[in-house]
């Protein structure tokens, strides 16, 4: 069931919102008030909708839910090639209205195509509909095409806040090219005001039948009403974790085990003489970190909780941080599976996301295995997660927005750290290598992935191994 999701600004002490839509029998609306929270400099630009809509368009994708954003803003600067002044945003500037109203319908028809014609589920719909009437339009919309509709508010009412985030996000708009900061700031503040004299909020009256979530205070407090589906839900839950405390998230696998050294996957093997090697280095690269507060995180397997051990720091052990389930292939080698079992090595190159091991797993499979992990990683703080191949590669496709194709192919090097920072719609990454060498186990795609290849065809690309 296509849903497609709208989000909706609105910069009356910078309030924005955001409405989805779905395919569906009937028509849901769900408004979710969202404060515009401020962001420390090394995170400018995560804030207000476009944050919400680029975090929340990678969430549904990574989960297997279609997902595309569509940005009004972007529609208008592609009509309008030179922004001049807050003038062209006055509610009394009638070729500014005309011109907006006619960029969001073009954005709505690009959201109509996606969702009935190229498969989309969900649409992100990234505008500043700051108005009731601007609402019934979406409505109107939704309700002809048959899409339900989830509404989207956010509320700052701070000007620190508000005076941050035109410093942080604004300056680097294309709107504000070569312009500086207090001609930036002077300008977006009247925009403001601009929105404001027409801003109509979500009611909980008058609007009593759409389906909605508010936002306050920075999470202190949500209103959640009538929400319709299960990816609506999810969407809620989401967006109730999600926090903008200035944070890291350190990824790496455990140090090399005894079934790396062999070429042999899965199964539940120690640590070799370089692996704990790598512990002992990986606990002086963390006490030089000085982190605060740091959590850590390991499997259940013994290879992950020796390297825990080692760094000297409490850690919490999750089952669903353990390695992709290989089913009748654990504790084999490729050179062995391709013997065994040549059509199913095979038909895992073909299709290495989706493919499911004889009584084991799919990178699908474990990526929803790993849902509960990216949400109480949303709800952290600073966290290292010491876990595995397949499952590094997960979480780190979360956080970089990498497709299905991409993520069973990401490179997680055993004894090497991965440092992620929040920073403007995305993640800074930084991998630092502890210098105590190990096997290579990445194993890239073969060029023959046929069931009818031969033997050397299918084993080019096993890296060595004992």
């Amino acid at each position: 069931m296509p849903l497609a999701i709208l989000l909706v600004l609105c910069v009356i002490s910078c309030k924005t919102g955001m409405s989805l839509f779905c395919h569906g029998q009937r028509t849901a609306r769900i408004s979710i008030p969202l404060r515009l929270w401020p962001f420390p400099p090394e995170m400018s630009g995560n804030l207000g909708k476009t944050y919400i809509s680029k975090k929340l368009t990678r969430y549904l994708n990574w989960i297997g839910v279609p997902t595309k954003e569509f940005n009004v803003g972007q529609y208008r600067r592609e009509c309008v090639k030179i922004y001049k002044s807050f003038e062209f945003f006055r509610p009394d500037n009638e070729e500014g209205l005309k011109i907006r109203r006619q960029c969001a319908l073009t954005a709505l028809n690009d959201v109509r195509q996606y969702l009935s014609v190229e498969a989309g589920q969900v649409a992100v719909f990234d505008a500043t509909n700051t108005t009731r009437q601007r609402r019934g339009t979406i409505t109107r919309f939704a309700e002809q095409n048959g899409f339900k509709v989830f509404f989207v508010e956010s509320v700052c009412e701070d000007p620190d806040v508000i005076a941050e985030n035109i410093v942080q996000v604004k300056l680097g708009s294309p709107d504000y090219i070569d312009c500086n900061t207090e001609e930036v700031v002077e300008d977006f503040m009247k925009r403001i005001k601009c929105y404001e004299n027409s801003y109509q909020p979500l009611d909980e009256v008058l609007d009593r039948d759409l389906s909605y979530i508010k936002i306050m205070d920075v999470g202190r407090r949500y209103l959640v009403n009538q929400v319709q589906d299960h990816i609506q839900s999810r969407i809620v839950y989401y967006l109730m974790n999600i926090h903008i405390t200035p944070r890291s998230i350190y990824l790496c696998r455990h140090g090399e085990s005894d079934h790396n050294v062999k070429g042999r996957i899965g199964g539940d093997s120690g640590l070799s003489g370089r692996g704990k090697e790598f512990a002992k280095c990986l606990e002086k690269f963390i006490q030089e970190q000085n982190i605060k507060d740091l959590k850590v995180w390991t499997s259940q397997m013994k290879r992950t909780i020796q390297t825990a051990e080692a760094v000297a720091v409490p850690y919490e052990q999750w089952k669903a941080l353990n390695e992709i389930d290989a089913g009748v292939c654990e504790e084999m080698m490729y050179e062995e599976i391709q013997g065994h079992f040549p059509q199913e090595f095979a038909l895992r190159d073909q299709d290495k996301y989706r493919y499911r091991y004889p009584k084991g797993e799919s990178y699908e499979d474990l990526v929803q295995r790993l849902e509960p992990v990216i949400m109480e990683l949303e709800r952290q703080e600073n966290v290292l997660v010491i876990c595995h191949q397949a499952v590094m590669r997960c979480l780190l496709a979360y956080f970089l927005d990498k497709s299905a194709e991409e993520l069973p192919y990401l490179k997680c090097p055993l004894h090497t750290v991965l440092k992620l920072t929040p920073v403007a719609y995305g993640c800074k990454v930084e991998s630092v290598f502890l210098n105590v060498e190990a096997v290579n186990t990445h194993r890239d795609r073969p060029e023959n992935v046929d069931t009818s290849r031969m033997p050397e065809e299918a084993l080019f690309t096993v890296p060595a191994h004992q």
